[in-house]
C-alpha cells in the first residue's frame, strides 16, 4: 500500500506526451518554495479553507479532539491536536475541510492509469510518479512501476535525486525517464533553503549517467533566491558533464501553493514573494538559450 495525496489524469508538464501523474506523500527535504506542502509529511493531514466555511459548527460537534472552535463569525483550528481521522471533513457541507493523504494498492492505482492507455500511445505519454519524494516509499513505487512496464506504459520518475544506491538500483530497469531537480548551485544556500546536503544528488546523477538513463534537469527558479545567470550556467555545466541529460527546463516560481501552507496550519516564509513576471521568465529563458549555444 502507498500513501498518496492525488492522482491527476491528462497532465502535460510532467514528462513527454499526455500523462497520469501519481503524487506520493513524504519528502526528506523542506524547500522554502514548495508548492505541494501537503506532500511534505508522510502522514495524512487536515486542510481548512476559511473562505469556504459557513460556520455551521458540525465539525466542532463531531471532533473527538476538540480541534475546531466555531462561532457565528470565526473558526479556529488547532492543527497540533488533529489526528486526521477525517470525521470533520466527512460532515462539512461546504467542503472547507479536507484530508490530504489516502492509501491505495499499486493495482488500484493502475486501474486509474490504464484508463488513458490510448492517449499514452498516441502522444508518447505514460505514468509519472511525483510527490513529495516517491523513493521514500520504495516497495510501493517499485511495484507500481513494475505493473506499468508489464503493460508497456512509459514510466517517469520525478525526484529530488537524494536516492540511496540500493533503492536506485531497483528502480533503474523500471524507469524510462528521470525528472531530476536542480535547485540551487551554491551549497550553503541549498542547505539554507531546502535542508539538502551531501553528495547523494551527485551520486544519483552519476549512476543515471553510467546506466545511460535519460534525464531532464528541472530548474525551479525563485526570484531573489536562485534567479541568477550563474545558477543557470551551473546547470549547463552539469549537462555538459553528463550526456544522459537530454533536456534542461526552467520552472518559474508561482505562488499558487502559498495558500495551501496556511490551510494546513503551516508557516510559509515566502508569502510576500510575487509570481515570476513574464519579463523575468523571458530573461531566464534567454539566459538558458544563450548558455546552451
Amino acid at each position: 500500500m502507498g500513501m498518496l495525496f492525488d492522482i491527476q489524469r491528462c497532465c502535460y508538464h510532467d514528462g513527454p506526451g499526455i500523462r497520469t501523474t501519481v503524487f506520493f506523500k513524504g519528502c526528506q527535504l523542506s524547500c522554502a518554495w514548495c508548492h505541494n506542502p501537503e506532500s511534505l509529511s508522510m502522514a495524512p493531514q487536515l486542510s481548512y479553507t476559511d473562505r469556504l466555511c459557513t460556520h455551521c459548527g458540525r465539525c466542532a460537534e463531531i471532533c473527538p479532539e476538540k480541534v475546531h472552535q466555531v462561532t457565528q463569525t470565526t473558526h479556529t483550528v488547532d492543527f497540533s491536536s488533529c489526528l486526521s481521522c477525517g470525521r470533520c471533513s466527512a460532515v462539512c457541507p461546504a467542503k472547507a475541510l479536507k484530508i490530504f493523504g489516502f492509501t491505495m494498492s499499486a493495482g488500484e492505482v493502475m486501474h486509474t492509469v490504464r484508463k488513458d492507455k490510448a492517449y499514452y500511445a498516441a502522444s508518447g505519454g505514460g505514468i509519472t510518479v511525483s510527490g513529495g519524494e516517491p523513493t521514500l516509499q520504495p516497495d510501493f513505487l517499485e511495484e507500481l512501476l513494475r505493473l506499468a512496464k508489464a503493460e508497456d506504459i512509459h514510466t517517469c520518475l520525478e525526484t529530488n535525486g537524494y536516492i540511496p544506491k540500493a533503492i536506485l538500483s531497483r528502480l533503474l530497469p523500471l524507469t524510462d525517464l528521470f525528472l531530476l531537480d536542480y535547485k540551487i548551485t551554491d551549497k550553503e544556500d541549498l542547505f539554507s533553503y531546502t535542508h539538502a546536503g551531501g553528495t547523494l544528488w551527485e551520486d544519483t546523477l552519476r549512476r543515471l549517467n553510467d546506466n545511460k538513463k535519460p534525464v531532464w534537469l528541472r530548474l525551479p527558479i525563485i526570484p531573489r533566491i536562485n534567479d541568477t545567470k550563474e545558477h543557470i550556467a551551473g546547470a549547463i555545466r552539469i549537462k555538459r558533464l553528463f550526456p544522459c541529460i537530454t533536456k534542461v527546463e526552467i520552472m518559474p516560481y508561482h505562488s499558487i501553493g502559498a495558500a495551501k501552507w496556511e490551510q494546513l496550519g503551516m508557516c510559509y516564509s515566502l508569502k510576500t514573494l510575487p509570481d515570476a513576471t513574464k519579463e523575468q521568465q523571458a530573461r531566464w529563458n534567454a539566459w538558458l538559450h544563450d548558455l546552451l549555444q
